[in-house]
């Protein structure tokens, strides 16, 4: 191998100036507050609950186990992952609206992983804590390339949440039709995914993916992908959900009461900024260049996989955000940045409305 294919795979090592602010952040992240803090008002006025700003409806809420093998190389065994060891896990599933849709209204899925008992210096913030929280979509790129997309993401959820659902379910209908002409194509959009053509399939089958962090003396992406055998072979398994509004929830139950799952969570480094930026989140890193590796596994045993009790623990219990973390897993970029005071809003909005300290 030449010098040059040698260092096109030496993982770039972290420094600050990785990230590269927008002049506009500042006023992006008071909007996105702002329009986060409306959808959620909208829907506790509604209701008389408050949810979440976003990925209000859970599919699937778990107990589980991260185990962090021994003998990682030195490159992956960063952070939470320098120390072979076993954590207890809590994994929340869901969808992005403010509001609880018909799951005929198929839209991207979001996985969330909380480990706990997790020990080392805090990002700011987080001094007090003692989790490191992952957020995961179940796509290869995030649907904005950066803070300003996400909130122009977040005011069309803004201006729909809690309007039209027998719009919303015929408009999803037909953009399914679309998305599977252009899959036919060999194409795929994910604006329309976004906005309801999602595929109708068995979300325990998908492989999550997250925006770029810290991994200690390097960057990554993070992907958290099936691979228990009964888990695999969900994958573009369709759902049949007419008649059905929980479907999606109730396809996840069905299976977890009788198989459990394993997962593997892995790491893929960041070898050259150019192609594989911090600061725009919609770009797929070439596995070429860098292959995701395994630095951990997730263990779930069988279970019931959602009911009113873990509602109660996790839905309404819990926050999940990235900044939730130890410093070697900082979150970088700009819609990493933006997401920081939008969700911590949030879920003090959840908190004092509901009158429930969250865990975090």
């Amino acid at each position: 191998m030449n010098d040059t294919a040698m260092h096109a795979r030496t993982p770039v090592r972290f420094d600050p100036s990785v990230e590269t602010e927008r002049e506009d952040e500042a006023q992006t992240q008071i909007e996105l507050v702002a329009t986060l803090r409306e959808m959620a008002q909208t829907m506790a006025e509604h209701t008389g609950h408050a949810m979440r700003a976003v990925h209000a409806k859970s599919h699937g809420l778990l107990h589980a186990e991260l185990v962090v093998p021994e003998g990682l190389p030195p490159e992956y065994a960063q952070g939470l992952f320098a120390t072979p060891g076993r954590h207890r896990a809590a994994m929340r599933l869901s969808t992005p609206p403010a509001e609880v849709l018909d799951d005929r209204i198929s839209l991207p899925r979001g996985m969330a992983l909380k480990v706990f008992d997790v020990e080392g210096e805090r990002v700011e913030g987080s001094e007090d804590h003692t989790t490191q929280d992952f957020l995961f979509v179940d796509g290869p790129v995030f649907v904005a390339p950066d803070a300003r997309g996400f909130l122009r993401s977040l005011k069309l959820l803004a201006a729909t949440t809690d309007r039209a659902p027998t719009g919303k379910l015929l408009l999803s209908g037909v953009l399914q039709s679309i998305e599977k002409l252009i899959e036919v194509a060999g194409g795929s959009s994910a604006k329309l995914v976004a906005l309801g053509a999602h595929p109708l399939t068995h979300p325990l089958g998908a492989t999550f993916t997250q925006v770029p962090i810290r991994f200690g003396d390097h960057i990554a992406k993070l992907q958290l992908a099936p691979v228990s055998e009964a888990l695999v072979a969900l994958e573009k398994t369709e759902l049949h959900l007419d008649g059905k509004p929980d479907g999606t929830r109730e396809a996840v139950m069905d299976f977890l009461r009788t198989h459990g799952g394993e997962w593997e969570l892995r790491a893929q480094l960041c070898v050259d900024l150019e192609r594989m930026p911090v600061e725009d989140a919609s770009v797929e890193w070439p596995q070429e260049l860098s292959p995701f590796v395994t630095v951990a596994r997730v263990l779930a045993a069988p279970q019931p996989g959602w009911s009113e009790e873990l509602s109660r623990e996790m839905d309404d219990g819990m926050a999940f955000s990235p900044w939730q973390a130890l410093a070697a897993h900082r979150p970088l970029g700009g819609v990493m940045r933006a997401r920081k005071a939008a969700y911590a809003a949030s879920s003090e909005f959840r908190s004092e409305r509901n009158g429930c300290p969250l865990h975090r």
